[in-house]
C-alpha cells in the first residue's frame, strides 16, 4: 500500500512542485513583503504598518479602484446569473435542434480572453465598428465606447456576458437534476409554467445559483485582462479595477511591497465577503431536504 502511495505521490510531484514555487512560496513571502519596501532591485526594508497607512489614508486611486470593483460585482454578477439562468431555461427546452442552440451559446465561454478582448474593441470602435455601425442605420449616433465615462465601464459590464455559457451549462446541469414527478404533481395541481418555474425549478436550482454567486464574486474582485487590454483603466481612472491597479503597482512602478499589501487587503475583503454569503445562503438555498 506504501509502494502505491509513493508512486501516486510521484505521479502528482510536478504539480507539487510547481504549486510549492509558484503558489505557497510566493504567497507566504507576500506576508513578509507587506510590511516592507521593496522594489526587486535592493534588499526589502521593514516599514512596519506604513504600505498599510498609505493605502488608507493618502492614496485615493486605492479607494476609486475598490469602489469601481464593488460597483462591477454589484451590477455584472446578478445580471450574469440572470441572463445565465434564463438562457438555461430556454435551452432546457425539448426543440428540434436544441443541441445545435447549446452549443452556440456554450463556444464563446471557451474563446481565449485575449482573443475576445481584440474582438470587441473592433466591435465597440467609435469609427469602424459594428455597433456604432448598426446604430448608424437607425439613425443614432453611438458613444465612444471605450473611451468615454460612463460607456467604458458598461462596455466592460456587458462585455461580461459574452462568456456566460459557462454558468448557464452548469445551470443546465442543475436544471436536468430537477425531480421530474415535481413537475408532474404541480400540473396535476393546475399550476401553469410560470407557476412551476418560480415555485419549483428556481427553488431547486438555488445551490447552483449560490455556486456561481460565490465564484462570480471572487472573479469580479480579480477582474483584469479586460480592463488591462481594452481600457487600461481609463478614461479618468473609471474602468481601474483593483487588481488591474495592484498589478501598475508591482510590475510598473516596482513597488513590490505596497502591492503585497494591497493583494493581502484583496484576500481578506474576499474572505469577508465569501463568508457572509455563507453565512446569509441558508435562508435563500434550498438543497432538497
Amino acid at each position: 500500500m506504501k509502494g502505491e502511495a509513493w508512486k501516486g505521490y510521484l505521479f502528482i510531484s510536478p504539480w507539487l512542485v510547481g504549486f510549492a514555487l509558484l503558489v505557497a512560496v510566493p504567497f507566504v513571502a507576500s506576508i513578509y513583503l507587506a510590511f516592507t519596501r521593496y522594489n526587486i532591485i535592493s534588499a526589502p526594508e521593514w516599514i512596519g504598518l506604513a504600505n498599510y497607512k498609505r493605502l488608507f489614508t493618502e492614496d485615493p486611486l486605492f479607494w476609486k479602484s475598490l469602489v469601481v470593483t464593488l460597483k462591477y460585482a454589484v451590477i455584472a454578477v446578478p445580471l450574469g446569473i440572470v441572463v445565465g439562468v434564463g438562457l438555461a431555461l430556454l435551452l432546457n427546452l425539448d426543440i428540434r435542434g436544441i443541441r445545435l442552440y447549446r452549443t452556440v451559446f456554450y463556444l464563446p465561454s471557451i474563446v481565449p480572453t485575449v482573443a475576445s478582448c481584440a474582438v470587441f474593441s473592433w466591435v465597440l470602435n467609435p469609427q469602424i465598428g459594428l455597433m456604432n455601425s448598426l446604430l448608424r442605420r437607425v439613425g443614432v449616433e453611438g458613444p465612444a465606447w471605450l473611451t468615454a465615462e460612463p460607456w467604458a465601464f458598461y462596455s466592460l459590464v456587458l462585455m461580461s456576458l459574452w462568456s456566460i455559457g459557462g454558468s448557464m451549462i452548469i445551470y443546465l446541469a442543475g436544471l436536468k437534476n430537477v425531480p421530474a414527478e415535481l413537475y408532474e404533481a404541480a400540473v396535476v395541481d393546475g399550476a401553469n409554467a410560470w407557476q412551476r418555474t418560480v415555485h419549483i425549478t428556481l427553488p431547486m436550482l438555488t445551490p447552483v445559483i449560490f455556486f456561481n454567486l460565490v465564484m462570480g464574486v471572487i472573479n469580479a474582485f480579480q477582474y483584469f485582462t479586460q480592463a488591462y487590454i481594452m481600457t487600461q483603466g481609463g478614461p479618468e481612472d473609471s474602468t481601474s479595477f483593483y487588481a488591474l491597479y495592484l498589478f501598475k503597482r508591482s510590475w510598473r512602478y516596482l513597488d513590490m511591497g505596497y502591492a503585497s499589501a494591497m493583494a493581502w487587503i484583496l484576500f481578506v475583503l474576499i474572505m469577508a465577503i465569501t463568508g457572509i454569503l455563507f453565512k446569509t445562503h441558508k435562508r435563500w438555498v434550498h438543497y432538497g431536504r
